[in-house]
């Protein structure tokens, strides 16, 4: 059986038959640790009736045995971008700016936004009373806002303009409901920029956690005229 990290050392200090695993618990395994063997904690899980080579190291602070508290378990998302920065490139205002954080930039290439879903988000009560799902409109409408923090770059959009429009959405699929406490992780990859027309296409993947939960690829257009009619190659 393999030690944690944390209890090594070049001797053995003690030996643990197999005959006498099943009369010990973890807590009295670990005040025989403390006077017997002279070592601050030991409290491994004994699972294997084997003989068990008990080590430690007097340089192990107290409490490194511990498991690491939840609220201390996950570092923050970075901020590349934050919601001021974001509200001085995007033209979305309350109540349809979908997007909280750039978590992510390559310039031209790709952007990671994120959207904290929250049940006071104003579209939970009609959608749905009793069991409140984000609609599939608005996870569209989220990842297309994150697109537009690479299509409207300065290198990228040339002079085709300072604002946006979803011109088309394909192959979109919903894997899995988002619900309020979720926090929608969003990934657009741009594919091709055609400067002379102001479109652009995107793919692009949004994930809560480590699962995808829509996908679907993006033709946008930009123009300094909301009124403007676009060509398209």
């Amino acid at each position: 059986m393999q030690l944690p990290p944390f209890l090594s050392c070049s001797q053995p200090m003690a030996v643990v038959s197999s005959n006498c695993i099943p009369s010990l618990i973890l807590g009295s395994l670990s005040q025989l640790g403390r006077r017997s063997l002279g070592c601050p904690s030991l409290s491994p899980k004994l699972t294997h009736p084997s003989n068990l080579s008990l080590h430690c190291s007097l340089n192990v602070p107290e409490n490194a045995h511990e498991d690491t508290p939840m609220e201390k378990r996950f570092p923050p998302y970075p901020t590349v971008m934050d919601i001021n920065q974001i509200r001085e490139r995007l033209p979305h205002r309350f109540p349809f700016l979908l997007v909280d954080r750039i978590i992510e930039y390559n310039p031209g290439v790709s952007v990671v936004g994120i959207k904290n879903v929250t049940i006071n988000d104003n579209f939970f009560p009609g959608h749905f009373p009793e069991r409140p799902i984000m609609p599939g409109v608005l996870m569209i409408e989220a990842m297309s806002q994150v697109g537009g923090a690479v299509i409207l770059e300065p290198d990228v959009k040339g002079t085709s303009g300072e604002v946006f429009f979803l011109a088309g959405v394909d192959k979109v699929r919903f894997r899995k409901p988002v619900i309020p406490g979720d926090t929608l992780v969003m990934r657009m990859t741009l594919v091709k920029m055609h400067k002379r027309f102001g479109v652009a296409k995107l793919e692009g993947k949004a994930y809560v956690g480590s699962e995808l939960v829509c996908e679907g690829e993006f033709l946008m257009a930009t123009g300094s005229d909301p009124q403007a009619r676009f060509l398209y190659p």
